[in-house]
Parts: structure tokens; sequence; C-alpha cells
């Protein structure tokens, strides 16, 4: 299906949107990837919304990307003998291991991992941040705290420790559960949650044995100070804004947003810019101007993908906010700005002979009439690169793998197209014409720019570049000459 913008929208399923019926007119609005969330749903609610997708893409021809979001370990406090205690400022309060029921003074934390880690001044944040504890002292068993910031503290409210790193697993054993179950189901992307090192993302790619690609979730503090690691580790990220936003202060998270999807794409990696994004729309047909103008920013900063959560999972217009995205990014993408910050933005020249190709691919396109860049593409990673230079024109992933296809379908600007295998160069020239005319790219007379590894079918081969005629009566009259 082809879209009339670069940028790709992530759109979350849920209660409002579950059906045959609105999961295709989501698709058809704009969103090209569905996130399957972890933390609802049982295994059969997941399986049948993933049945759906995939009639979806059989139905229109059109690949989707499935992301399944892993919950990872949810550290809550215990519950309380009136259900809810008033915490004011400057009050004494007490966590510990003891499981009988709170009061205003004491409730139990049953997670002894945290009291390993705490030091003496560390800040605890309860119920996303609304109230705020700070430690006066700590042991094995306990922490003893002063309200920095009162409030309504309730049964199994979340806790966040942003100053240290938890001696905590990415992975809990629902987790592992679900990790496995999604990919036996065939998603494309894992979500990995509660990420503070890249050991968390080798031990979710040694469970799921290349069976989807791994995204990492920017969400604590440590996870900010080891990103060029967590990086390196996965195949994609996701800026989390809204544990970002507890566990750090708020004006902090627009720079690091700008860090990170700047350092992705300079490796040329997918990178979501997730949370919030919409969030009046869960409740409104129209967004806000400051929500409009958050959606902008992500798109100017040149981010692989924009998401929805509550918008569409569960809001009352998830049509709509996904149809806002989409406009958005349209009006973005025209403006002459955005161009100029792009262009700008681009990281120095790589050394490898794949770079050198997809950097002139991108300079041929800028320089000639040429109307699509077309790459063929066993792993995805020379359409990955070619995404890294933003070129001006529609890049065309050509690809034999269904999965890579698929993968592909959260990278900026990349359009995908199932084809046969190819053994001989001439046929895959032959195919990127018909494909770039069939999608619309492209006329008769029209010129493309065509990438390729010889041998064929060999991941990482990338080695040679044509600029070719669309017409193949002129492509099989070059060949014969």
């Amino acid at each position: 299906m082809r879209r009339l913008r670069n940028v790709k929208i992530v759109a979350t399923l849920g209660p409002a949107s579950e059906t045959y019926d609105m999961i295709r007119s989501l698709h058809e609005a704009g969103a090209d990837v569905f996130r399957l969330n972890m933390s609802h749903g049982s295994h059969d609610e997941i399986r049948e919304k993933h049945r759906i997708i995939r009639q979806v893409e059989k139905d229109l021809q059109s690949p989707i990307a499935i992301l399944a979001d892993l919950q990872g370990p949810k550290l809550r406090v215990g519950v309380f003998a009136n259900g809810e205690e008033e915490l004011v400022d400057g009050a004494t309060f007490r966590l510990d291991l003891d499981p009988a029921e709170g009061d205003v003074n004491r409730v139990c934390l049953p997670h002894p991992e945290i009291f390993a880690a705490l030091k003496d001044g560390a800040n605890l944040l309860v119920n996303d941040g609304k109230i705020r504890l700070k430690v006066e002292s700590c042991g094995d068993d306990f922490a003893n705290c002063v309200v920095t910031t009162g409030g309504t503290i309730s049964n199994r409210k979340g806790v966040n420790v942003p100053d240290v790193v938890l001696p905590l697993a990415a992975l809990s054993e629902k987790d592992r559960d679900d990790l496995e179950f999604v990919c036996g189901l065939g998603v494309d992307w894992l979500a990995l949650s509660f990420v503070q090192r890249a050991e968390d993302v080798q031990e979710a790619r040694e469970l799921s044995q290349g069976r989807a690609a791994i995204l990492s979730k920017i969400e604590k503090p440590a996870a900010v100070e080891a990103f060029d690691e967590i990086l390196a580790a996965s195949d994609g990220i996701m800026v989390a804004r809204g544990d970002l936003g507890v566990e750090l202060p708020v004006s902090a998270v627009p720079p690091i947003q700008k860090r990170l999807v700047r350092k992705c794409r300079n490796v040329a990696k997918p990178v979501i810019v997730a949370t919030q994004m919409l969030e009046s729309m869960i409740e409104s047909p129209m967004p806000t101007r400051a929500e409009v103008s958050d959606v902008a920013t992500a798109i100017y900063e040149g981010s692989d993908a924009i998401m929805l959560s509550a918008e569409s999972a569960a809001g009352s217009f998830p049509i709509e906010a996904v149809t806002t995205m989409n406009n958005v990014a349209m009006e973005v993408e025209n403006d002459p700005t955005y161009r100029e910050i792009i262009e700008a933005s681009r990281s120095a020249p790589r050394s490898g002979v794949a770079d050198a190709i997809v950097v002139a691919a991108r300079e041929i396109a800028e320089t000639t009439e040429v109307a699509a860049i077309c790459c063929f593409s066993q792993s995805g990673t020379t359409a990955l690169l070619i995404a890294r230079e933003r070129p001006r024109v529609p890049i065309i992933a050509m690809t034999s793998l269904r999965g890579t296809a698929r993968r592909l379908a959260l990278s900026w600007g990349t359009n995908c197209v199932i084809t046969s295998n190819v053994s001989r160069f001439k046929m895959a020239v032959v195919a990127s014409a018909r494909a770039a005319r069939d999608l619309g790219y492209a006329e008769e007379q029209d010129q493309i720019v065509v990438t390729a590894g010889l041998p064929f079918n060999v991941p990482g081969t990338t080695n040679i570049l044509r600029v070719s005629p669309c017409d193949e009566r002129l492509i099989f009259n070059l060949e014969s000459e």
C-alpha cells in the first residue's frame, strides 16, 4: 500500500481496535505497524489479533509489521489495611518485606532486589512519580524514607527507582513465556521493557533465536547512560518517554530524545518515538496544538516511526488518531525546512562498500531525474542503509523473504515488495522497474537506481549499482549491446 510520507506509524491494538474491520481501517488510514501490548490480554486474545492482522495483510497485499511489547518486571508496593493512605510532606515512611497490610507509617515492598541495591539518599517514586520518597537509611529488608512529595498511596501502586541499576533481569517469567508464545506466532519485532544494560538485550536474543528482531525500550536513566552499548546489541530502539519522564526531570526528556534519534540514524537502526503523542485523542476527535507540534518534532528529528498507545488501543477515536498522524507527517515532509534539517543531520561518510553504494545511490537521485531507489535486500541491511541516507525519492525494498519485508515496515521510507528469487542482475533490474511502475512511483519514461549484491541471495554483499530505464524494452536492449 503506497504511503505519501516516509515516517512510519505504529498503532497499539486493544479493546477499541480488535475487529477485522477496525484493524483494516487503521492500516488503510496509515498504520504500518501494529503493537500487541503483552501487559494486557490473554494468549488467546493475542493470537486472534495476530490472525486478523495477517488476514488484513493478505487481503490488501501489503506487508505489515507486528510488534509484541513485553511487559517487563513490575515493581509494586503491597496492600493497605484501609486500601489507601495519605502521605504528607516531611513525614517518615518505611518500606519493608513484612507482608502485613500497610498503614500511614509503612507498607510492604515485596522486592528484595530493590533493598539490595538501595543506598542512602536514593529516591523512590510511587504511582508514576506522584509520590516521592528519599531514603534516609536502608538494609537488606527495609528502607526508612522521608516523604518529599506527598499524596495518596494505595494498593499495588508502581514503584520506580531512578538512581540505581537494579539487579533485575529485563525478562520476568511471564515475559519468557510471552516471548516464546509470540515468537511461535511469528511476530516481527520484540520490544523489551526495563532494559538497563546490553546484557538484557542479549538474553532476549538468545531466547528468540532469530525469530524476531529485538527493539529495546529506553525508559530508565541507566539505559540512557548505557545507550551506546544497548544500541549496538539491539536491532531497533523505542524512546519510551512516559517512564523516562517519571524517572528523570521532564525537561531532560526532549534533548535525550534528540540524541537517541540521531544515534540510531547514524547506525541505520530504526527508532520509534512513543508515549502520549496524541493523548487528548483518547477522548477527543481533535488533538491539541501542542500534541501536533510534538508529533511534528519527532518527524523533523528524523525518527523512523511515531507511536500511538491508548489513543488507538482504548480511545474513542482510533481511526482519527491515525489519520491525524498521517496528515501531520505529510505536511511536515512537504515543508522545505524538513529537507534542510534532514540533510544537515546526515552522518559522516562510511568506509564500507555497501555504505559507498547507498551514498552514491542517494547522490545520483539528488542530482539526476531518478524516480526511485530500488534495492534487493535479503536481510534488510541494505534497505536500512539507504533509509539512513533519507533520500528525496522513494525507497523500494525488493526481497524474497516475507519476514524481511515485514520488519522493514518499521523503517523510514521503505516500501516493501515481495519478489521471487533472482539469479541474474538483469532480472533484478526488470523486477525493480515493474515494482516502481506498479506502485505508481515511476512511468515507463522514467529512470530508477537499482542496487544489489552479487552473488544474489547472500546477505551483506551489496556491491553493484545501476541507473536503469523503467521501459523493459530498453533494459533488454542495453543488456544485448
